[in-house]
């Protein structure tokens, strides 16, 4: 009897220790939280100066073209209608700046309240945002670093405390293959999900992967364990499934910034040669002011849009990092 009771005293003590461990892996994933909450705080200031500074080079040249609307009025080769019209887009745009001002200032504060810190300017680095590297991850990332999220190490260390054996987990429900843009879930034993396309509707009410899990399958493969244990296991195979979606998502995502702000450079580029051209044509009297200001606001457009795409190319870094937990360098 003291054997069994001992026995039992240490199977307690186990679990207790691993539910410890699961606490602190815990802690880790909020660490990394905060790690990708600053990186996108620090972005997204980054490409706020851009925009800042693309507004005012914008208003100086819409307060030149409308001195020279201005002197066209007083040749009587152009209106007021065209005056007031260029006036209109600078009202807009220096609203705009203070907009971006003020939520320059919202973001500095941010990082500083992350950080823990009083209100104060954040030291960047805003003029080579727009070349800052794009590490090029469509060729995908090896499943292993999956085991890197908080979320599978935790129920890793539950289905342990369930005394289930790990390394057999690992076999049964681990991706065989690397993780890839545009792969499905070819890379898991088919035995263990549905083979219904119908239940992915269920991602509607909040749990993307559990109508995937095939049930009955591990029923059958665990045949000897208990509910407890059978739970564990489903909990461990839901994190494994939805740490590998949230992983594909994030590298198919990357990889259609990395095209779209490609093409976004020629818009750009077109856009901007477009000014000089739609000036000179309406100076000789061959445009319409309207061209001009229609090429000014979508040069202006594109411009921000471009930062934007920038921005989200670098967020999706940050959301990768986030999904591998942390275990990307």
């Amino acid at each position: 009897m003291g054997i069994g009771r001992l026995e039992k005293a240490t199977q307690r003590k186990k679990a207790a220790v691993l539910e410890y461990l699961a606490s602190v892996e815990g802690k880790n994933f909020m660490v990394t939280q905060l790690v990708s909450e600053i990186a996108s705080a620090y972005y997204e200031l980054m490409a706020l100066d851009n925009q800042l500074e693309i507004i005012e080079q914008n208003l100086e040249l819409q307060q030149n073209a409308l001195k020279m609307v201005k002197l066209q009025k007083e040749a009587a080769r152009a209106t007021q209608l065209a005056v007031r019209r260029f006036d209109a887009d600078v009202y807009k745009n220096q609203s705009n700046k203070f907009l971006i001002e003020q939520k320059i200032v919202e973001t500095e504060n941010l990082i500083n309240f992350l950080v823990g810190r009083y209100p104060q300017s954040i030291v960047r680095n805003s003029n080579a945002f727009m070349e800052t590297p794009i590490n090029s991850l469509n060729i995908g990332v090896p499943s292993q670093l999956l085991a890197n999220r908080t979320d599978i190490r935790q129920a890793e260390l539950e289905l342990a405390a369930s005394k289930l054996n790990v390394k057999i987990a690992r076999s049964n429900f681990y991706p065989s293959f690397g993780i890839r843009a545009g792969i499905g879930l070819e890379a898991f034993n088919p035995k263990f999900l549905t083979s219904t396309p119908e239940s992915l509707v269920y991602s509607l009410v909040g749990d993307v992967v559990s109508p995937l899990i095939n049930r009955n399958a591990i029923k059958a493969a665990y045949n000897t364990a208990n509910n407890q244990q059978l739970q564990a296991v489903f909990e461990y195979e839901r994190a494994i499934l939805n740490a590998y979606m949230e992983v594909a998502n994030q590298l198919s995502n990357t990889d259609k910034l990395n095209k779209s702000f490609q093409l976004k450079e020629e818009q750009v580029k077109a856009l901007t040669e477009s000014i000089d051209l739609s000036l000179l044509l309406f100076k000789s009297a061959r445009a319409e002011y309207t061209e001009v200001l229609l090429t000014q606001r979508e040069t202006l457009d594109s411009k921000i849009e471009i930062i934007e795409t920038k921005r989200d190319q670098l967020l999706a870094n940050v959301k990768l990092y986030q999904a591998l937990g942390g275990g990307w360098n």
